[in-house]
């Protein structure tokens, strides 16, 4: 088991705005928690398409499929046409959703000693350090330090008719 960055979506939705502190050393300014938790939300809704609609009605290439099966948006590239939304044939791309700012996140590799400032900021502890169970199942591995929980949605049987 490796330690990881967790995110709690189903307690981070609970906050009204984050407060969570960023300590990305090249933008004083910036927001990696947006950052992180728009790489969550897609982790999770995203139904990972054989074909990718959305990467190909790209104008821009402001999406690309990255090798772990994941989604990236390049949020410079991205002019906000709202093409991929439409192409996403499940709607799992949400225009409200997108951020326009620049945003970054280095997990603070090399550089914390304990937990990272947003885990240690976060005042629901939506965001925390901790060695997930390779056996978790409602924890979405994203990468090699990132991971995503989430309570697992279970599939609802259509009643019978008679």
């Amino acid at each position: 088991m490796a330690e990881r960055l967790v995110i709690d979506l189903d307690v981070c939705r609970d906050c009204a705005e984050c407060v969570a502190v960023c300590s990305y050393p090249y933008h004083p300014s910036n927001d990696g928690v947006a950052h992180l938790r728009e790489l969550a939300a897609q982790e999770v809704i995203c139904r990972r398409c054989e074909q990718r609609a959305c990467v190909d009605a790209c104008p821009n290439d402001a999406l690309e499929e990255q090798a772990d099966g994941t989604l990236k948006r390049y949020n410079m590239r991205c002019t906000g046409c709202l093409s991929c939304s439409v192409a996403c044939p499940f709607g799992t791309i949400i225009p409200a959703a997108l951020q326009f700012r620049d945003a970054a996140c280095d997990l603070c590799a090399g550089r914390a000693e304990g937990p990272p400032d947003c885990a240690a900021t976060c005042p629901l502890h939506a965001i925390t350090l901790w060695e997930v169970p390779d056996d978790a199942v409602d924890v979405h591995m994203l990468g090699e330090n990132l991971a995503v929980k989430m309570a697992v949605w279970q599939k609802a049987e259509a009643p019978k008719t008679s």
